[in-house]
């Protein structure tokens, strides 16, 4: 299957020759969420504890982010063991389903960042907001960034590499 050299994603090439994108995959995204989803954790609990009285404060912001680092470790996970060593050999015409399941669980993530997002009011602190609340707001707003910069990634160009029914990404067009 032919494939373009490179694949824009603003503000962030990549390669889109499967095994490379791979790759890119695990260190750009994967890595970098086992670290954003723990620190997550940390803020939103000193921010619901020290708040708690706050009209404006996360309530349950960081058992929702423990619920998505638990369902983004089990995703990411089976992407690492299962589909993404599929599909830097080639792929295969089994791949369809693995491939179809995963663009579910993205939905999921999707849900889940809209909740977050509702949660932290937009990633947006209040006026006169601590420094923790504050730095809160500013990694939010960047695993979610992230987060939807992943699933395009995979959902839009990776994906599609390998499951004909999926529309293929054209380079310059979104």
């Amino acid at each position: 299957m032919a494939h373009a050299d490179h694949v824009e994603v603003p503000g962030d090439p990549h390669p889109s020759e499967p095994s490379a994108l791979i790759e890119y995959i695990l260190q750009r995204f994967h890595e970098v969420h086992r670290r954003q989803l723990p620190e997550l954790i940390h803020l939103a609990g000193k921010v619901e504890a020290v708040h708690a009285d706050h009209p404006a404060a996360p309530h349950g912001l960081t058992v929702l982010l423990q619920q998505m680092l638990s369902e983004m470790l089990d995703h990411m996970g089976k992407e690492e063991s299962v589909l993404f060593p599929m599909l830097a050999r080639g792929g295969s015409p089994f791949v369809v389903h693995p491939i179809r399941v995963m663009m579910s669980e993205h939905d999921e993530h999707a849900r889940r960042l809209e909740q977050l997002l509702t949660l932290t009011r937009q990633a947006t602190p209040p006026d006169n907001a601590c420094s923790t609340w504050v730095q809160l707001c500013a990694e939010t707003r960047q695993f979610v960034e992230d987060l939807q910069d992943h699933i395009r990634l995979e959902n839009d160009v990776l994906f599609p590499q390998f499951d004909p029914s999926l529309p293929q990404e054209r380079v310059g067009i979104k």
